[in-house]
């Protein structure tokens, strides 16, 4: 089998959490690309919609299940209803995630209902799906679980606690999985994307153009699904617990995403 056809889905069912938009759509419609069909979970039914139309303008099938991931009932009832339709699935993404109200905050004015909404959101949702798709993984005997984490979940930021904190649990989340199910032929991979304005106008001026990004711009979206696909497919079925960074690099370059202001060295004698 050459390298390419490894890279190959056919015939594999993956769930994609986070799909009505963005990075999340972006690597539904690339692994949908490389042949797998798509269970596109999220909260919004108008941009599951979309996504779903696009993955099957590719040929493939998709099933769209409005899901909030920090309903466990939720999550079981959209793997429920996916092994329902599909019979299996192989691969779970889990990209939902985001900032959330109260994230801009120092710690003592965070209230209980914002730390608990930061934390589930981003990462007691994962843990819910992995949960809920484990068992059927283990019984078929593979698997791919796939979690996005941040570069602040291993930098950290200023006033942005609960993101922070939750993408630097999913880490070791991850890990955990990946120690204690790989002899179930089950790996657990983290994919790190750097900034990804998605053509917002705002975001892109936000962040100046990518201008403290060593490569010089922000990530585009469709940047992200290739390496998806890679760690979905068998060519990775030697990785396990690790994070891939896809972030033109920043956390090399030490500015991005940490917040802080560029360091202007002036001429001796200077202040």
């Amino acid at each position: 089998m050459s390298v390419l056809d490894k890279l190959r889905l056919d015939g594999k069912v993956a769930i994609m959490t986070g799909a009505g938009r963005g990075l999340g759509r972006e690597m539904a419609l690339a692994l949908a690309e490389a042949g797998a069909d798509i269970v596109a979970a999220a909260r919004t039914q108008a941009q599951l919609d979309e996504t779903a139309a696009l993955v099957r303008a590719q040929g493939r099938r998709c099933l769209v299940i409005p899901t909030d991931v920090t309903d466990s009932a939720a999550v079981n009832a959209m793997v429920d209803a996916t092994i329902a339709e599909y019979g299996r699935f192989d691969i779970l993404v889990n990209n939902a995630g985001g900032a959330t109200r109260g994230m801009n905050r120092p710690v003592e004015a965070i209230t209980d209902e914002q730390w608990r909404t930061g934390i589930d959101v981003n990462l007691t949702g994962a843990f819910y799906c992995c949960r809920a798709v484990l068992p059927h993984m283990m019984r078929q005997g593979s698997g791919k679980i796939i979690n996005v984490t941040s570069g602040l979940g291993v930098r950290a930021g200023r006033n942005n606690i609960m993101y922070s904190t939750a993408k630097a649990g999913l880490i070791n989340f991850t890990r955990a999985l990946a120690m204690n199910y790989a002899d179930k032929n089950i790996q657990s991979t983290l994919i790190l994307p750097g900034i990804f304005p998605h053509d917002d106008p705002e975001l892109l001026a936000y962040w100046q153009g990518g201008k403290f990004i060593p490569v010089g711009r922000p990530g585009k979206d469709d940047e992200l699904g290739p390496l998806c696909v890679f760690l979905a497919s068998d060519l990775a079925n030697y990785m396990n617990g690790e994070l891939v960074a896809l972030e033109g690099g920043g956390l090399a370059g030490g500015q991005v995403p940490t917040g802080f202001a560029p360091v202007v060295l002036l001429p001796e004698g200077e202040q």
